[in-house]
């Protein structure tokens, strides 16, 4: 139907255009412009112009015509509705069109940025307090079979800045053991011949929050299992019991404390109902959904949580082909689970002392236990 749109401010310019077939050629809204000069105002310029080899169909809004193209006879009053549903999409989607001229969009000043001679940082930061954080987070990914052997494991990691240094400082971070990163991804200001040569990170850093790098630990012989979940899920044949038991606990976390652990599991769908007692936390079951969630909080070395009870199965319902997985979300603070360590952190170019500190967490990404 609508073989091109242009968009026409109220002085004449085409500011923009679309061709959903050929390119039909500006000189087309040479009609539209002959029109307008003869209307006295811009709202009556004619909604319809024949031209030898088109018609060109305008709707006028917010000080923009909006021209529509038709190589074919349509309904006028379709495609003007038509373009109207345009304009009120656009509105929508990026708020009220205006005009700008050339002049407001240049200032007296230029942005600090450029005045630096590193474009990420901006010229003359002056702190009170010169500070610099860093966060190791990683997340860890994996498949646990029913004997507790690891099917799959991985880890992707970040490095979360937050710099608010005075002046233009050049950092150097190193790592205990870099060579255990791998495919990893750097903020522009990382000087990646030194990253190479050296395993050192070398950056002029950002103001304040930014993304330092990202990792990818592959290597399942280097991805430690922080937990563990010892289960007893059983259904038997012609029998409307079932029972459930579940222990979770810790494994490899460095004796640091594992919080935030909750328990989800898919049950069956002829599973009716779970009877079920805590020895910490809370839990629930949905009947409609099947699903059963175990919200646990901090694990005790000392005493093991878990969940035991039965099920009520839906009579006459054959044993399930396959037993639920667990589910597990989890956090460690303090604790890469990968085993990375910043060994140092060191500051050129400025003579303060700044305050350094460095934050380590795990969290569960994917983690799943099948039984």
């Amino acid at each position: 139907m609508i073989h091109s749109l242009f968009l026409i401010n109220s002085s004449g310019d085409i500011f923009l255009e679309k061709h959903w077939k050929s390119v039909v050629s500006r000189s087309v809204c040479d009609y539209f412009f002959e029109a307008q000069e003869r209307a006295t105002e811009a709202e009556n310029v004619p909604p319809v112009i024949p031209t030898p080899h088109h018609y060109l169909l305008s709707v006028y809004r917010h000080k923009i015509f909006f021209v529509a193209v038709i190589q074919t006879e349509v309904p006028p009053l379709f495609v003007i509705e038509f373009l109207h549903r345009v304009v009120d999409t656009f509105q929508d989607y990026f708020g009220y069109s205006n005009i700008v001229s050339g002049s407001t969009n240049v200032g007296d000043q230029l942005p600090t940025g450029q005045l630096s001679v590193v474009p990420w940082r901006r010229t003359g930061v002056k702190y009170t307090n010169n500070e610099a954080y860093f966060d190791v987070i990683e997340e860890i990914d994996a498949i646990i079979d029913k004997s507790g052997s690891t099917i799959t494991a991985e880890i992707q990691g970040v490095i979360d800045a937050c710099v608010k240094l005075t002046g233009m400082p050049d950092l150097t971070l190193s790592f205990m053991n870099p060579r255990l990163l791998d495919d990893v991804s750097f903020h522009p200001c990382v000087r990646f011949k030194r990253w190479e040569s050296e395993r050192i990170l070398s950056f002029i850093p950002p103001d304040g929050n930014f993304r330092l790098l990202s990792y990818h630990v592959s290597a399942q012989n280097l991805v430690a299992i922080p937990v563990y979940v010892k289960h007893n899920i059983s259904f038997r044949d012609s029998s409307s019991l079932g029972r459930f038991e579940i222990t979770v606990g810790p494994k490899q976390t460095m004796g640091k404390t594992i919080e935030g652990v909750i328990v989800t599991s898919q049950m069956p769908k002829g599973v009716l109902n779970m009877s079920l007692t805590p020895s910490q936390g809370t839990h629930t079951f949905d009947p409609v959904t099947k699903m059963l969630s175990w919200d646990i909080g901090k694990i005790n070395p000392q005493k093991l949580p878990s969940l035991k009870g039965t099920m009520s199965l839906q009579a006459g319902a054959s044993k399930p082909d396959e037993n639920p997985t667990i589910n597990l979300q989890f956090k460690i603070q303090q604790l890469a689970i990968s085993g990375l360590k910043v060994n140092r952190l060191d500051m050129y170019g400025e003579k303060y002392k700044p305050f350094k500190g460095i934050k380590y967490m795990t969290k569960a990404g994917k983690f799943q236990v099948r039984t």
